[in-house]
């Protein structure tokens, strides 16, 4: 990677959320010419600055992506972004506005921020709800960049992160201070799992809520391609590295990002780590769930005006965990030669060793 100097500033936003958290630990193991990490975030942690060693520092700066100047000021001197930064949310908790102001004027504010600061590399976390799932259930088996796909959204947040997503790609090539220009790639993690992630705590928490029970909104052949935390962190950074060696074969190019974890239904995956607690699944016939899917997003149009009723359950929710989507990573294979840095093994370990520091009073053996 062609740089003015050896030793590389790494900027991450949103590096204190759960991918930030591998990001940093991937690239404290395995950048060599790393000298400083910054991590960006709304809600920080200080005590990850401990985690910085003699050679490499790092630094927490809490800000707002939407606030320019902050983002202007924090990215001076720094050599690769990684934009992590996102608001989640398919379930109408968040304002559309809001979701847009993070999601997409938080990477033109990024991409802006790189040009004033001649910052030539940023790879962008994107998220295969760029592609789909679609509300209309039409699966996507093995599908790779090119597979042709009737995307279709109807949710904020995978409307921004498509936006976002064209954005960055459209800025590949463009001038910055300095007389160079900036190269930009995007990858698209299926559903990421892995240690300290708070869906997975969240699917536990529900379970403990109900005794115990947990509705299988998925059916018994639905296929989704989950990808461990760590293997998304290594490919960013495989990324960012292929940015400076090879700009005219990655910048502009979008990839999927998968591993060797299993293809099973969003429930049956979790489970798999809460096998151990007292969780029965209760199948419902999928057309009850469209019916109760229909009914709550009435209720939140009805409800809107006095009460913002936001439900798990929603078409698009349904839509995701009943209809198969699994990609192929053969694209970043051939472009910077991705392989996992973590095995199947490797991943239910760590996964599971997380999981099992959740309360002990809801074990089967307890």
């Amino acid at each position: 990677m062609s740089r003015k100097h050896s030793a590389l500033v790494y900027l991450i936003t949103g590096g204190c959320g759960f991918l930030g958290q591998h990001l940093l630990r991937v690239l404290l193991e395995k950048e060599d010419r790393l000298a400083e990490v910054r991590l960006f975030d709304k809600h920080v942690d200080a005590t990850w600055c401990e985690q910085g060693t003699d050679r490499v520092k790092v630094v927490i700066i809490q800000g707002d992506i939407t606030n320019y100047p902050s983002l202007l000021e924090v990215s001076r001197g720094v050599d690769v972004v990684i934009h992590a930064a996102s608001l989640v949310d398919v379930w109408h908790r968040v304002p559309e506005s809001v979701i847009n102001a993070v999601n997409v004027q938080g990477t033109e504010n990024m991409i802006n921020a790189c040009v004033e600061n001649g910052i030539q590399y940023m790879v962008y976390t994107s998220s295969m709800e760029v592609v789909g799932p679609n509300v209309k259930g039409d699966h996507f088996i093995r599908g790779d960049e090119d597979t042709p796909y009737n995307v279709e959204h109807t949710m904020p947040y995978p409307k921004s992160k498509a936006k976002a997503e064209r954005i960055v790609l459209e800025a590949n090539g463009i001038k910055i201070k300095g007389g160079a220009c900036l190269y930009t790639c995007s990858l698209r993690p299926t559903g990421i799992y892995g240690e300290y992630h708070q869906l997975m705590k969240d699917f536990y928490q529900n379970g403990v809520k109900t005794g115990g029970w947990l509705i299988q909104a998925s059916l018994a052949d639905t296929e989704h391609g989950r990808v461990y935390a760590g293997n998304v962190a290594w490919m960013h950074l495989l990324a960012a590295r292929a940015l400076g060696e090879s700009p005219q074969t990655v910048g502009g190019q979008a990839y999927f990002c998968y591993d060797e974890s299993p293809y099973k239904g969003y429930e049956d995956f979790n489970m798999q780590f809460l096998s151990h607690f007292n969780f029965r699944s209760i199948h419902m016939p999928l057309v009850v769930l469209w019916f109760f899917a229909y009914v709550n997003d009435f209720l939140h149009w009805i409800l809107k005006p006095v009460f913002n009723y936001t439900p798990l359950l929603n078409r698009y929710t349904l839509a995701v965990v009943s209809t198969s989507f699994t990609v192929s990573s053969d694209k970043a294979l051939r472009h910077f030669k991705y392989r996992p840095l973590y095995n199947w093994d490797q991943c239910r370990e760590r996964t599971q060793k997380w999981v099992d520091t959740f309360p002990l009073e809801t074990k089967k053996d307890s």
